[in-house]
């Protein structure tokens, strides 16, 4: 088999390949790279320039042949000092990589093209601009411009002319493959960013497509990374590298039609990835639309005919981190509007248990921190509750513990802040001591058994219950619960308390929302036991969902791994 048929028929392969990748933002989403089109992306660089991709014709010229006549026309460039001489680019150290087709050679950029041209304009001439962000990372070397007089940019910046190629240096420009084959600039002419390498090809003898391939290939790439020099963050690929790596060179013929095979490939890499974004989207309504029926169904025939069209489709529906993660949140609303579990008759009401919790308030020496919020009304009601329910304000049910200590006498507490609580689902993260964490400013006391929540936005989804002593940010709330605790968690982790959590946060510059503000928040209050059915349900159901991730991040791992495994068989 053909090495460049591997691209054509594993198409599902390479399609169904993705890999999730965290984003920041609400409720801790995560977006999809279509990792398999992108390894075909590379595959295709790297075929296009190890002459895998396409078959080799015994009539096309060597290019042997190229370099002769590169070489003749340089001599006659120099001879007409229309180009400087320079020097000669030294052979390179390493061994030759791998085989190249009889009818390719070895070369040097330096030794087809010249490095780092310069250009002799009058001043008052409009030519292109072209900084750093006008360089795309296509494979097809686009770039923008803008226009400019010679005369306020030919100092200081990077010379170039139409048909010049260029790549980024600097990292993480260079690794992100900002490449571009300067064309249309204004009179032919431009400068732009000095983090670019340039060579502007001698002759008509190369196709400059080609060399761009080979300046956005994988081995080119992974090759310079390690050549660069610099400190952190402002690390470079040397010029010596540039102009003085191995570079295979085809016939002209074959480059030309290497050129238009690529063309054809990556064409055909843009409709698989459209194709599966439009099949994102429409997967991501439909899942939407099933979901957001149960949450909107009043009655219980509604809900079960709702339900039935999702088990009767749930191992299509819930094959995405997206899709899981969908349904996680459904459950969070279900939950706390009464649908998930039903409810006991016997059970005592929710009017009971407040109000037997605010006899125990005013018996006792705790008190509500903050203004007290209005009387709940009609108009705060979010949704229809179960009769045995009632809506309360957040400050009936918890109270706010602001207790800011100085941290010199709590060095070896555990220290909590936002980041260590995965968003949107309750999950605590590995944390590190007062000590370790280098705290220096006032921090809130916590103590087991406590709510701690994220008052700052974009956290306003991140809560977790602690078991132990500690501390934490002063962006954080400690909350004692005064309803079970875990289901005043589910119901700050779900859509209804986070819209309410959102409208809330007045703030600009820092949003965050205060004390008054998260205690005016209306909650949805079951009778107690229905909470603690309640939380036992949304345990069973997360666990249910926690499993299908993990058969989803399995079934992942091996296209991931195929994907993988099919460029290293191309290349091999």
């Amino acid at each position: 088999m053909y090495p460049s048929t591997l691209i054509t028929s594993h198409l599902d392969t390479w399609s169904s390949a993705i890999k999730s990748k965290s984003t920041a933002g609400r409720g801790g989403g995560k977006r999809q790279e279509f990792y398999g089109i992108k390894k075909l992306r590379e595959l295709i660089l790297e075929l296009a320039v190890r002459g895998l991709l396409v078959p080799q014709d015994p009539k096309d010229e060597p290019a042997s042949e190229l370099l002769k006549k590169i070489a003749a026309e340089k001599a006659k460039l120099v001879k007409d000092r229309k180009m400087k001489k320079g020097n000669k680019t030294p052979p390179p150290e390493d061994e030759i990589p791998f085989e190249i087709p009889k009818k390719w050679t070895w070369t040097q950029l330096g030794e087809i093209s010249e490095i780092s041209p310069r250009n002799t304009l009058p001043d008052d001439l409009a030519v292109g601009f072209v900084p750093m962000p006008l360089v795309s990372t296509s494979y097809d070397g686009a770039h923008d411009q803008e226009i400019k007089k010679w005369g306020e940019i030919k100092k200081g910046y990077t010379h170039f002319a139409n048909g010049d190629i260029a790549i980024a240096k600097i990292t993480p420009c260079f690794e992100n493959s900002k490449a571009a084959i300067f064309s249309k600039l204004k009179n032919g002419h431009g400068a732009g960013t000095t983090e670019l390498h340039v060579a502007r090809l001698i002759g008509e003898f190369v196709n400059p497509r080609f060399i761009l391939l080979y300046l956005k290939a994988p081995m080119f790439l992974e090759k310079g990374k390690t050549m660069m020099t610099g400190s952190a963050g402002q690390k470079r690929v040397p010029a010596s590298y540039f102009k003085g790596n191995r570079l295979p060179l085809p016939p002209l013929a074959e480059q030309h039609r290497i050129v238009a095979k690529v063309d054809e490939l990556m064409a055909l890499c843009d409709q698989l990835e459209q194709r599966q974004e439009d099949s994102g989207r429409t997967h991501d309504t439909l899942v939407q639309t099933l979901l957001g029926a149960l949450t909107a169904a009043v009655e219980r025939g509604q809900f079960q005919e709702a339900w039935q069209r999702i088990e009767n489709n749930f191992d299509t529906l819930f094959t995405t981190e997206n899709s899981i993660t969908q349904l996680k949140q459904t459950i969070l609303q279900l939950a706390v509007m009464g649908k998930l579990v039903e409810q006991d008759p016997g059970d005592e009401s929710a009017e009971v248990l407040v109000k037997r919790i605010q006899l125990e308030l005013s018996a006792g020496d705790r008190k509500r921190q903050g203004k007290a919020p209005p009387h709940i009304s009609n108009k705060d009601f979010k949704y229809e509750l179960p009769k045995t329910w009632a809506w309360r304000r957040f400050c009936d049910v918890a109270i706010i513990s602001s207790n800011l200590v100085k941290p010199d006498k709590y060095i070896k507490y555990p220290h909590l802040a936002p980041d260590n609580i995965e968003k949107g689902n309750g999950v605590l993260l590995a944390c590190r001591t007062v000590e370790e964490d280098k705290v220096r400013s006032s921090n809130h006391r916590f103590y087991p058994g406590q709510i701690v929540y994220s008052k700052i936005r974009p956290n306003l989804s991140k809560v977790v219950i602690v078991d132990f002593d500690g501390l934490c940010s002063a962006d954080m709330y400690p909350i004692d619960a005064l309803i079970d605790p875990n289901y005043l968690k589910t119901y700050m982790l779900s859509e209804p308390f986070l819209q309410q959590a959102v409208k809330n946060d007045t703030r600009v510059a820092m949003p965050k929302i205060n004390q008054n503000e998260l205690n005016a928040i209306t909650v949805p209050v079951p009778p107690l036991a229905e909470q603690h059915r309640i939380v036992a349900k949304v345990d069973e159901l997360m666990t249910l969902c926690d499993r299908l991730t993990a058969n989803l991040q399995t079934a992942q791992d091996i296209q991931l791994n195929l994907a993988d495994n099919l460029v290293e068989a191309a290349i091999r």
